[in-house]
């Protein structure tokens, strides 16, 4: 590993997210799995990333694509073994690419040991203690209190004690999902050990998965949903399961521990808070190193929104001196080609697919090619998805395909997350596209082999070469390699035209015809060639060397 900025690699590094049952398949059973991930080390280094960031490979029955944990110091099956993960992991470092891994402090699987034993065990008992067990209302036939899933329905489900209906338990997400008590030391104690144990196998930090629901308010008291209610609105101040004061003093643990370590590891935490103040608490120096911009995800494809967004996650994270973070999408979320496909490019929880009207990917594919150039242009570390420097949309996967819990436990009424998990095209032709030998777990579209990998290597105008240089000159050129500040310069209103000491520029025109480019020096990467010198295309992105001087 490079040692010059060991201890703060991550405050401006390229993080590579691996969905890792879609990434590659290595034994040939249609899902994704860590052979498969070591094949394709060297086009991650090809590409030019600085770490990989892999999804649970954690043990679990996979209800939620391993997001319900069962044991968290194995991995499951499917996907390898820990002899493996720690040889991924050296390999990995050979190739100057740091490893973070998924953790799930949230809740467990049902099938973790500690709930089968509370299952096990009567109400009031130490086992039960350690998650959210409840009497109900109403003589016990109503749940404990008015709160819903994520993932649509109520929040709570009713266990049989011994023949009989018993209690309930919380779970925010799936049924499947128990959520775990954080107010109990047992849990404190095995996360920091579960911790220690990847950390000690090498694995150089962790992405937090729903980093701000752990601690939930005493009482647990009712959130006022109107009768008829599905869906779990988060939004509300003093939220009695989202982002209470109490959970900073779990991270501020954690960071202790992190820092323990030579190099110290590092945490990123998945926080959709709008409040730029309460996103703050979580990176401040004593806590956690980055939070995931997923305001910025949110965003509309226009220059006044991104500017917003850019300005207002700079001045969230500058405070309390921690970088910012900044990502197109993730596995949770709609394809950036797909959403700036649309008339509407806003990123609106709750309603997706069709619902969000026609996609043209055409215009999709040049929006997601300008965005990447305006991403990884700003200052702070930068979060790519599997398969968006490859310009893939999502599929459009079969009723019968589908298997993600929000299309299931809503009965079809939420278009769910399926499309943008279909495993990658890597070959032009095959069972798979070079994905694995026996075809995949989701089913890929006809045309996928047009996007793979082998196809657009070496093609200049190709997505993929897009990224690889811009990745390159983001390395190489001073002014993204640095820390510097976005400076705003004046443009049209449709162009957004900034700076960034040394010498670096950047012009991003999102209206429908070409625009004079507002700042003067030469041209280091454009979306789009194809246009008058001095020019920056539609729907399109230009970087630019200021100290060009062609005297």
């Amino acid at each position: 590993m490079d040692g010059t900025t060991t201890a703060t690699w991550w405050r401006n590094a390229v993080i590579y997210q691996v969905y890792i049952q879609s990434f590659a398949d290595g034994n040939g059973d249609g899902i994704g799995d860590i052979d498969g991930l070591r094949s394709r080390i060297g086009y991650l280094s090809a590409l030019g990333v600085d770490a990989i960031w892999i999804t649970p490979w954690f043990d679990s029955p996979l209800r939620d694509a391993g997001y319900d944990v069962a044991d968290y110091r194995a991995v499951h099956p499917r996907y390898g073994t820990v002899e493996e993960a720690r040889q991924l992991i050296k390999e990995c470092h050979a190739a100057d690419i740091r490893v973070i891994l998924d953790i799930v402090p949230n809740h467990t699987s049902s099938e973790h040991p500690w709930f089968r034993a509370a299952l096990r065990s009567s109400p009031g008992s130490v086992e039960r203690s350690r998650y959210h067990f409840r009497a109900g209302r109403d003589g016990g036939e109503s749940p404990p209190n008015d709160w819903l899933s994520v993932f649509g329905g109520p929040a709570w489900t009713r266990v049989d004690d011994h023949g009989r209906p018993g209690e309930w338990y919380l779970h925010l997400f799936d049924a499947s999902q128990p959520d775990l008590n954080w107010d109990n030391e047992q849990v404190r104690a095995e996360f920091e050990d579960i911790l220690r144990y990847w950390f000690d196998l090498g694995v150089d930090g962790f992405r937090i998965d729903v980093a701000t629901a752990l601690v939930k308010a005493p009482g647990l008291p009712d959130l006022g949903y109107p009768d008829g209610a599905f869906l779990a609105d988060l939004t509300r101040p003093d939220h009695p399961h989202r982002d209470r004061d109490e959970v900073h003093d779990i991270y501020r643990d954690w960071r202790r521990l992190a820092d323990s370590y030579d190099p110290p590891r590092m945490f990123a935490a998945e926080a959709w808070l709008d409040d730029s103040d309460r996103l703050s608490r979580y990176v401040r120096p004593d806590e956690l190193h980055t939070t995931l911009n997923l305001y910025y995800i949110k965003s509309a494809w226009t220059a006044d929104s991104m500017r917003t967004a850019i300005d207002a996650a700079i001045a969230a994270t500058a405070p309390v001196g921690a970088p910012t973070t900044w990502a197109l999408s993730n596995h949770d979320v709609e394809r950036v080609v797909t959403r700036y496909g649309r008339a509407d490019t806003r990123r609106r929880p709750g309603v997706a697919g069709p619902q969000l009207g026609p996609v043209d990917e055409p215009l999709g594919r040049r929006r997601a090619r300008a965005a990447a150039l305006l991403t990884l242009a700003l200052p702070g570390s930068v979060y790519i998805y599997q398969g968006d420097e490859l310009g893939l949309a999502d599929a459009d996967i079969p009723v019968h395909a589908r298997q993600d819990p929000i299309w299931t436990r809503s009965g079809g009424r939420r278009w769910g997350r399926d499309g943008a998990r279909v495993p990658l095209p890597w070959t032009a032709h095959g069972p798979s596209y070079g994905f694995g030998d026996n075809g995949a777990w989701l089913p890929q579209p006809a045309d996928w082999g047009a996007h793979a990998a082998t196809a657009q290597a070496g093609e200049d105008s190709s997505f993929l070469e897009l990224y690889r240089a811009a990745l390159r000159l983001r390395r190489t050129h001073p002014g993204p390699a640095r820390a510097s500040d976005v400076r705003w310069h004046d443009a049209p209103h449709d162009v957004l035209a900034f700076t960034r000491s040394p010498g670096f520029g950047c012009v991003v025109n999102f209206g429908s015809t070409p625009a004079p480019i507002p700042l003067a020096g030469r041209v280091l990467l454009a979306t789009d060639t194809a246009v008058a010198e001095g020019l920056v295309a539609p729907h399109g992105a230009v970087w630019l060397d200021l100290e060009y001087n062609p005297a």
